[in-house]
């Protein structure tokens, strides 16, 4: 089990071994990851809110980013809750990670407001208003989806506010009997947008 709350071990910038990460196998991979941490843009003494936290991949980096950064994952499944908190509490500056259990339209209006935030599961349109709102002028909003119908909530929110749209795929190479072949990861949506 890996132990690297300050960073000695892998350093601060974002993406963290996938292994890093106990998970249900339900997690931000390490690409994708990264490149959603580059729209979130994590600076000193700033909150994200992750929501549909999962494994908490999104929150830990983002605390190891930037010094003072902090995160509040939102999750409503009782085992990813835990597993996010044990990976913070092996992967964090202490204190840097809190954890609020619940659907996040009953949960958002009751936290701290964002600099920035990630939308990792649970995306819905009354979720991604709540979270505009609650962003500042410049906070910053990420969204990914890997089914149908995040596909077309992204592509609504990017007709709505505009931003940036993206769809990622990543393929590793991996082996195929005594040679190697590609295997793709789910694409990804990915919608992010600066508040104005």
């Amino acid at each position: 089990m890996i132990i690297d709350r300050d960073g000695a071990l892998f350093g601060c910038t974002p993406g963290l071994p996938d292994e890093a990460f106990e998970s249900d196998g339900l997690i931000t991979k390490r690409v994708v990851r990264a490149s959603a941490l580059a729209h979130l843009r994590p600076l000193p003494g700033q909150l994200l809110w992750d929501i549909g936290t999962g494994a908490g991949s999104i929150a830990v980096e983002w605390c190891r980013a930037a010094d003072g950064a902090r995160a509040i994952g939102v999750e409503r499944r009782a085992d990813r809750a835990s597993r996010a908190l044990a990976n913070a509490e092996r992967l964090t500056p202490q204190g840097a990670f809190h954890l609020v259990e619940g659907l996040a339209g009953d949960v958002l209006a009751e936290l701290p407001s964002p600099d920035a935030v990630f939308v990792g599961g649970g995306a819905t349109m009354p979720v991604l208003e709540l979270a505009m709102s609650a962003l500042h002028a410049g906070g910053r909003l990420v969204v990914h989806g890997i089914t149908v119908e995040a596909e077309l909530l992204c592509i609504a929110a990017h007709e709505r506010w505009k931003g940036h749209l993206s769809r990622i795929q990543v393929e590793n190479a991996e082996p195929l009997g005594s040679l190697l072949g590609w295997t793709p990861y789910r694409t990804v949506i990915q919608w992010a947008v600066e508040k104005a």
